[in-house]
C-alpha cells in the first residue's frame, strides 16, 4: 500500500498547502483538495493495474492520501456492484440501466467511502476524536468508523431525523447532540460548542471527497475501463459528484480513459434545490434555500460549502440539475422494491425520479448507457410511509 499524495491545493486560488498537518479549507473560503504525484502512478501500474485481489475501494490506494497502513480504519467498504437493471430499465424506458448499489458497504451507505478515508487520514495526522453535523447515514458511519479506531465520536443531528439513526449512533457508543432545524443548524450548534474533536464537515475537510471519489474508479473498472453517458447523482452536500468528476480526470492522466467524461446529473426535491436552481440561473455560487423541506433527509442541504465545485463539475460534463415532487419520493421506493427487489434510500428514489423526468424531457435518450447511485439502504427512513 502506497500513497502518492503530494500536497494540497485550493481551486479558486491555488494556493498549495501542505498534506503533512490537519487542515480545513484554505484561508479564501473555499474546500481544499487532494493532489498526488501522478508521474509516480504511472511508473507503478502494470497491466493488472491495481490489485485484483483487494475486493474493497483500498485497492486504489495509490490514489488515496493515507500514507502507512497501519492507520486505515477499515470496515470492508467499497467494490459495491454496479447492477444490471432490467425491469426498471425497460419501464423507464432505457436500453442500459445500471444501479450502484452503494447500501452494500459497511454501515448501508455510501458513506462509509468517505468517512473511512477522512477518518484513517485524520488519525494518521494526530487526530483524537472527530465532530460532525449529519442528516443521518454519515453520522451512522462516523459513529461506526470511530468505534473501529477507538476514538470519540461527536453527532450533530436534527431532532427530526428517524430514530434508528440514532440508535445506531448510539450503539456504536456515539455523543450524540439533537439540534432544531436542519444540518445547517447542527453545524452551527457543532461549531458554537467548540470542542475539542476535527471537524469532518462536508468538504470542510479535504478528505471525504477523496473517499467518495473511488465511486468512479469502481465504475470505471468495472465497465472496463471506459464510462457512461450519464450518472445520476442525489446531491446534498455534493462530494459524490466533486468525486466521481476528479476521479475520471485522475484516470485520463494515468491513460486508463480518454477525454470522455459522462454527462452528471444532480437529483434534488423541489424543497430544497439550491443546486437546481443555481444550475437554471446561471449563477456560479449556490444562494442558501430558505426553509428547506425534504422527506429525502439527506437531501435537506440548504447551502453546500462546495458550491462552486459542485456546479462546475455538472457543467463541464455537459449534465444539469433536476427538481421533483417530494411526495413521488415513496411510489418510486415501492415502485423500485416491486421491480429489483432493493430497499432504495429515499434519496435515491428522488435520483431515480429525476431520472424519469430527464428521459420524458428529451435530456436523456433511449440508447444512452445510464448509472443511477443508490446512496444507501432505506430501512432506517421510518418517516417515510410506505
Amino acid at each position: 500500500m502506497i500513497s502518492h499524495i503530494s500536497h494540497l491545493e485550493c481551486p479558486q486560488c491555488r494556493r498549495k498547502h501542505s498534506a503533512d498537518n490537519l487542515a480545513t479549507y484554505c484561508v479564501c473560503g473555499s474546500p481544499l483538495f487532494v493532489v498526488y504525484d501522478m508521474s509516480g502512478v504511472r511508473e507503478e501500474i502494470d497491466t493488472e493495474v491495481f490489485p485484483s485481489e483487494m475486493n474493497s475501494m483500498w485497492r486504489y490506494s495509490q490514489l488515496l492520501p493515507v500514507k502507512s497502513p497501519s492507520y486505515v480504519v477499515s470496515l470492508g467498504e467499497g467494490w459495491t456492484p454496479l447492477l444490471l437493471s432490467r425491469q426498471l430499465g425497460k419501464h423507464l424506458g432505457l436500453r442500459m440501466l445500471r444501479i450502484k448499489d452503494e447500501a452494500q458497504n459497511p454501515t448501508g451507505s455510501f458513506k462509509d467511502r468517505g468517512l473511512c478515508v477522512a477518518i484513517s487520514k485524520s488519525l494518521e495526522l494526530g487526530a483524537k476524536s472527530f465532530g460532525l453535523p449529519s442528516a443521518g447515514n454519515a453520522a451512522v458511519s462516523t459513529s461506526a468508523y470511530s468505534a473501529a479506531a477507538g476514538v470519540s465520536a461527536h453527532i450533530f443531528m436534527p431532532d427530526d431525523t428517524p430514530e434508528p439513526f440514532f440508535e445506531q449512533c448510539t450503539l456504536f457508543g456515539a455523543e450524540i447532540v439533537r439540534v432544531k432545524g436542519t444540518i445547517s443548524e447542527a453545524g452551527q450548534e457543532m461549531r458554537k460548542r467548540n470542542g475539542d474533536w476535527t471537524d469532518l464537515s462536508t468538504t470542510k475537510e479535504p478528505y471525504r471527497v477523496e473517499g467518495k471519489k473511488t465511486l468512479g474508479f469502481e465504475i470505471s473498472e468495472q465497465m472496463g475501463w471506459s464510462v457512461p453517458d450519464v450518472i445520476i447523482c442525489p446531491t446534498g452536500g455534493g462530494t459524490a459528484i466533486i468525486g466521481i468528476w476528479k476521479a475520471f480526470e485522475e484516470l485520463e492522466a494515468l491513460g486508463l480513459i480518454g477525454s470522455e467524461r459522462p454527462r452528471l446529473y444532480a437529483a434534488q426535491s423541489g424543497g430544497c434545490a439550491p443546486v437546481v436552481r443555481a444550475i437554471e440561473k446561471g449563477t456560479d455560487n449556490l444562494e442558501p434555500w430558505v426553509n428547506g423541506d425534504t422527506t429525502a433527509l439527506g437531501l435537506r442541504v440548504p447551502s453546500p460549502f462546495a458550491g462552486r465545485e459542485i456546479l462546475n463539475a455538472i457543467r463541464k460534463s455537459g449534465g444539469g440539475a433536476v427538481a421533483v415532487a417530494d411526495q413521488d419520493i415513496a411510489p418510486i421506493r415501492r415502485m423500485v422494491g416491486k421491480l429489483e427487489g432493493l430497499d432504495i434510500c429515499p434519496e435515491s428514489a428522488v435520483g431515480i425520479a429525476g431520472l424519469r423526468n430527464l428521459i420524458e424531457s428529451g435530456a436523456i435518450d433511449f440508447d444512452e448507457e445510464v448509472i443511477l447511485l443508490n446512496t444507501g439502504n432505506g430501512a432506517r427512513y421510518t418517516n417515510i410511509k410506505l
